[in-house]
């Protein structure tokens, strides 16, 4: 068992992790910027160490700052949370390296998983189904370039390999503006993210986003939780996500589940970690693993009864899964919406200090937050200030207690984008289930 552990983030998942740390009673050091002294988890930890001025580079990001934090204060385990250095493979191996036990998978499984084309050859190789495309980087020769695409059949989409968070990626519908953009996704990926290596797939018109969400020790031993639906998103980020996925055929919901945990047993992988699919007309096609907590992990947590993060801190401290496939038992239906500090309408960021903040209530609601009355949000990081998550047996009743938990919600002070939430959780569409990831930008652009 680990008996400290260092938090190298902050916000809600800084709190969430802090609390799972508090009942296995491991200790815990909270990292903070100077403009983070006041976070609800850097006045319950055991000990804080500030690592830095306000801009991530300098704080967050800062790896040689967390390492001497952590040997400061003789912590044995860091966990990274999400975002930040999550999934920076370096980080992993300099922590291990130091001596610390990295709270997630190795250096290797990270950097397998963080090239797409790396990732989409692993899921191959152990039959998780893909989308359709290059086996691989695209080549130089244009006559090859052709031929690869015809066989995918238009529209395709060059995509950066290193890329991510929607950028470095281009949708082209015929083959006279193949090439040309293709030339110019190489200039940009080479720009944005050192690497000029791209690669094609189809390009699915109207998918939605469903996650698979795994537990694996590194031992031998991996289950999946169910699926989420993340479809509601706007410029890639997620919105709203459920767990599980409305109107998906049980057997295929199990199917897609195996083939992630043999895809793990395969690769040895070792923490939580997230397939993440595309699903269009009743088929998986892989395209990203997140080898991380996700924001959204409490949707599955709510459904499960598992808790994602202390089975973290367990595998991280060298004991085997406490949970096989036959324990696991999906009940019920989740949601979540992110609160956000930003103008409902604009999305422009709204930092300032929360006058008031109450918190809903009641029978199958849950609250992960780190803001309280008083608090400032500083205009240095994500805009993430909660969120708000309800359980029921069904989800029209999950949907019904979110719409009360969301007229309940107070945060004066600042702007939230509550309102957009309360609209989208009586949206017809959305109440009817299974909209696509297109369905919410192309509703706000209707709406402006």
């Amino acid at each position: 068992m680990l008996e400290k552990v260092l938090i190298a983030n902050r916000g809600e998942i800084a709190l969430r992790v802090l609390r799972a740390c508090k009942e296995l009673g491991i200790k815990t050091v909270a990292v903070h910027s100077t403009a983070d002294r006041d976070l609800k988890h850097v006045r319950l930890a055991d000990e804080a160490v500030c690592i830095g001025p306000p801009p991530s580079a300098q704080s967050y990001l800062n790896v040689p700052s967390i390492i001497s934090a952590a040997e400061l204060t003789n912590a044995d385990g860091i966990h990274p949370g999400y975002g930040f250095l999550s999934e920076n493979a370096d980080f992993a191996e300099q922590v291990e390296k130091s001596g610390f036990k990295f709270i997630g998978p190795t250096a290797e499984t990270i950097r397998l998983m963080g090239d797409k084309v790396s990732a989409k050859q692993q899921m191959k190789l152990t039959g998780v189904p893909t989308v359709p495309g290059s086996e691989g980087a695209l080549p130089d020769d244009p006559d090859e370039i052709l031929r690869i695409a015809r066989e995918i059949g238009f529209p395709v989409i060059v995509k950066a390999a290193a890329g991510g968070g929607g950028r470095g990626m281009r949708v082209v519908h015929n083959e006279e503006v193949l090439l040309s953009s293709i030339q110019v996704t190489q200039s940009e990926a080479q720009a944005a993210f050192g690497s000029p290596v791209v690669y094609m797939e189809k390009f699915l018109q109207r998918p939605r986003h469903v996650e698979i969400q795994v537990l694996a020790d590194g031992q031998g031993n991996a289950v999946h939780l169910g699926d989420r639906d993340c479809s509601l998103q706007r410029r890639h980020q997620k919105v709203i996500e459920e767990a599980p996925a409305p109107g998906i055929d049980d057997a295929l919901r199990n199917d897609i589940g195996d083939a992630c945990v043999r895809a793990c047993l395969d690769m040895n992988y070792r923490g939580a970690g997230t397939f993440e699919f595309l699903f269009e007309d009743n088929a998986f096609y892989f395209i990203e693993m997140n080898t991380r907590v996700q924001v959204e992990h409490p949707v599955t947590e709510m459904i499960s009864g598992v808790d994602i993060v202390r089975e973290q801190l367990l595998i991280a401290g060298g004991a085997p899964l406490s949970i096989k496939q036959e324990d696991v038992s999906l009940k019920g239906h989740s949601i979540e919406c992110r609160i956000n500090a930003e103008d409902p309408r604009t999305f422009m960021p709204s930092p300032g200090t929360i006058k008031t903040f109450h918190a809903p209530g009641g029978h199958g609601v849950r609250v992960d937050s780190h803001v309280y009355s008083g608090y400032t949000v500083p205009p240095h990081y994500d805009s993430l200030i909660g969120k708000l998550i309800t359980f029921a047996d069904t989800r029209e009743a999950a949907l019904v207690k979110m719409r009360q938990a969301l007229d309940e919600l107070v945060v004066d002070g600042i702007r939230t984008n509550a309102a957009l939430h309360r609209e989208l959780v009586t949206d017809s569409s959305f109440m009817a289930g299974g909209v696509s990831i297109h369905y919410l930008e192309s509703k706000l652009e209707h709406e402006h």
